[in-house]
C-alpha cells in the first residue's frame, strides 16, 4: 500500500471511477454515421443544465467561440469547467454566469492582452467553487481519463500553495521512496473542439499545437466539434496518419468557417485584437458590458451574425492575410536558423 504523505484542501467536482466512465463508453454508438448538424441543435442535444465542460484549444488559440456563445443564449447554468489554458473562452462563459465549479489553472488573464474585469468580478463574487492545479496537472488529469486509470503521478506543485488548493494527494513511491503527486482523472460531460478540417462522421484534422485536445475528446463522454472546413471522407481516407480524432469518440459535427473568431486559427487567420481590446474595455463597466453582450451575443441568431457584426467577409480576409503574412515570416526564419 502506497503511503499518503499529505492532501490538497481542494473537492473534485466529477465522478474519477474508470470503471463508471466505462460503463458509459460501453453503451456509446460507435456507428460510422453522419453527425453533420447545427451549432444549435448540437449545444441543445448535448450540453445541459450541470454538466461538466471542458474546452479545446490554447488561449485565444482554436477556441469553440460558436458553441460558447450558444450555451450563453440557451441560458445554461450551474455548470463545472476545466479552467485549462481558458482565455477568451473563459471569458464569454464568465459572462454568462455559466459555471459554478471551476478546475482552475489559467483563468482570467488573456495572456499580454490583460486581465478580464469581469471574469474577474466572477470568480471574487464567491458564486464559484474552485480547485486549483497547474496547466500541466490539469492536462495530466485528462491523459489519466484518456488511459482509463484513476489517477497518475507528476511532480510538479509540490509544497505550493497551488498543491494546498487542489485535490491531489501526495504519496510515497514504494520503488525509490521519492515523494509524487497522484491527481486523479477527469472525465468531462461533454467537450466543445474547434479543428481545421472534418468529415461529417467527425473524422478530425488539426495543424497546429492540439495541447490536451486528443486526449480532451478521449476522456469526455460526449464530444462535438465544429470545423473551418468539412471534407469528404474519402480525402481523410486518403491520408489517415493526418486524423487528430476518429471519428468514434465525436458525437457532432459543425461547420463552422471562422469558427474560433475572435480568436487566432494556426494558418488560417489571425486574432482581432482590436475587438478583444473592446471586450476588455467595456467589461470595466457592467451596464455596457451588458448592452455589448445584447448585441454581440443574445442579439445574434448565430457565430455567423456575430461576424457579420463585426466586419464580416472583408475583415475576416484582412486577419486571414494578417495570420499568412506571420506564418511565411516564421518559416523564413525557420529557414534561416537552419
Amino acid at each position: 500500500m502506497m503511503e499518503v504523505l499529505n492532501e490538497g484542501l481542494g473537492k473534485l467536482f466529477t465522478d474519477i471511477d474508470p470503471d463508471h466512465a466505462r460503463e458509459f463508453f460501453r453503451h456509446k454508438s460507435r456507428k460510422l454515421e453522419n453527425k453533420l448538424m447545427t451549432v444549435q441543435e448540437a449545444v441543445g442535444q448535448f450540453i445541459h443544465d450541470g454538466d461538466y465542460l471542458a474546452i479545446g484549444g490554447f488561449g485565444a488559440n482554436r477556441i469553440p467561440t460558436a458553441v460558447c456563445h450558444e450555451i450563453l443564449r440557451k441560458g445554461i447554468r450551474n455548470m463545472g469547467f476545466a479552467g485549462h489554458t481558458a482565455t477568451h473562452d473563459f471569458q464569454i462563459l464568465a459572462a454568462g454566469k455559466v459555471f459554478s465549479r471551476l478546475d482552475a489553472s489559467y483563468i482570467v488573464g488573456l495572456e499580454a492582452r490583460g486581465l478580464s474585469p469581469n471574469a474577474r468580478r466572477y470568480i471574487e463574487s464567491g458564486a464559484v467553487r474552485i480547485t486549483e492545479w497547474t496547466n500541466y496537472a490539469l492536462a495530466i488529469r485528462f491523459r489519466a481519463a484518456a488511459m482509463g486509470v484513476s489517477f497518475l503521478p507528476v511532480r510538479c506543485s509540490l509544497g505550493t500553495d497551488t498543491f494546498t488548493y487542489g485535490a491531489g494527494k501526495t504519496i510515497r513511491c514504494p520503488f525509490t521512496g521519492q515523494p509524487y503527486l497522484l491527481v486523479p482523472a477527469l472525465y468531462p460531460d461533454v467537450a466543445a473542439i474547434h479543428v481545421h478540417e472534418a468529415d461529417v462522421y467527425g473524422n478530425c484534422r488539426i495543424r497546429g499545437i492540439s495541447v490536451a485536445d486528443l486526449d480532451v475528446a478521449r476522456a469526455a463522454k460526449r464530444v462535438i466539434v465544429t470545423a473551418e472546413r468539412i471534407v469528404p471522407g474519402e480525402e481523410i481516407r486518403s491520408d489517415p496518419a493526418r486524423t487528430s480524432i476518429p471519428f468514434y469518440l465525436v458525437d457532432a459535427v459543425c461547420e463552422v468557417p471562422y469558427g474560433s473568431y475572435p480568436g487566432n486559427m494556426p494558418y488560417e487567420y489571425f486574432s482581432d485584437e482590436e475587438h478583444l481590446k473592446e471586450w476588455m474595455r467595456v467589461e470595466k463597466d457592467p451596464e455596457a458590458f451588458e448592452a455589448f453582450l445584447d448585441a454581440n451575443i443574445y442579439g445574434c441568431q448565430s457565430h455567423f451574425d456575430y461576424l457579420q457584426l463585426n466586419g464580416g467577409l472583408p475583415k475576416m480576409l484582412s486577419l486571414r492575410r494578417k495570420e499568412l503574412f506571420y506564418a511565411a515570416v516564421e518559416k523564413h526564419k525557420g529557414g534561416e536558423n537552419g
